[in-house]
């Protein structure tokens, strides 16, 4: 059995990063590859950060059930594909997913046992230094991410963990410590607790 986790946060809450420290420090975790219509943005790789798809071709698999789920953002669509579960299935490994509030609502809809963590920046003006510090962004693109993060926040009461990135260290050490704790309560879940149990019986 796998366990899937799921990771939202506004645009420039820092949720990328921890993502891929979690993955490069805990071992068996397969992350999920969203597949997108948008353009690659600076040194982003095709099959590494997105699977870059033409509208048409994205809207094919909408037409042909291939997705577990998807949503259309800021006029481009981004998608989970159905095949990247079954694959984590197959290797004997947890999944990570980095979807945004539409995309993990539908996803919990379709894997009901998901384990969901919103990433949440300390403050509006901390969001918007940090966006504007990455210079990828126009003023309006900016002011149009900060009016999302204001909508996307006030869901976070329907996540199991709400993390607020302070500090990165911290924050890593804390979403590390998320998977660790739901691998231990699916090990007492599954049963792998009674093997043990008998040997100490006499």
């Amino acid at each position: 059995m796998s366990t899937v986790f799921i990771v939202s946060a506004p645009s420039g809450s820092g949720k990328s990063t921890l993502v891929s420290r979690l993955l490069a420090e805990t071992p068996d975790l397969m992350f999920s590859v969203s597949y997108t219509t948008r353009k690659p943005r600076g040194s982003e790789t095709d099959g590494q950060n997105y699977r870059f798809v033409s509208r048409e071709d994205f809207e094919a698999m909408i037409a042909r059930d291939e997705f577990l789920e998807w949503a259309q953002v800021f006029g481009n669509y981004y998608g989970t594909h159905r095949g990247i579960l079954e694959e984590a299935l197959a290797q004997g490994k947890d999944l990570v997913l980095d979807i945004d509030v539409q995309g993990a609502r539908q996803l919990k809809l379709a894997v009901p046992e998901a384990v969901t963590v919103f990433i949440l920046p300390p403050s509006k003006q901390i969001l918007e230094q940090r966006l504007r510090a990455r210079g990828e962004d126009r003023d309006e693109v900016i002011e149009r991410r900060l009016k999302e993060a204001a909508e996307e926040i006030r869901n976070y009461g329907a996540y199991d963990y709400v993390l607020i990135n302070r500090d990165r260290e911290e924050s890593a050490a804390v979403l590390s410590a998320i998977v660790c704790a739901e691998r231990a309560r699916r090990t007492r879940i599954e049963g792998d607790i009674k093997p043990i149990l008998e040997t100490f019986q006499v």
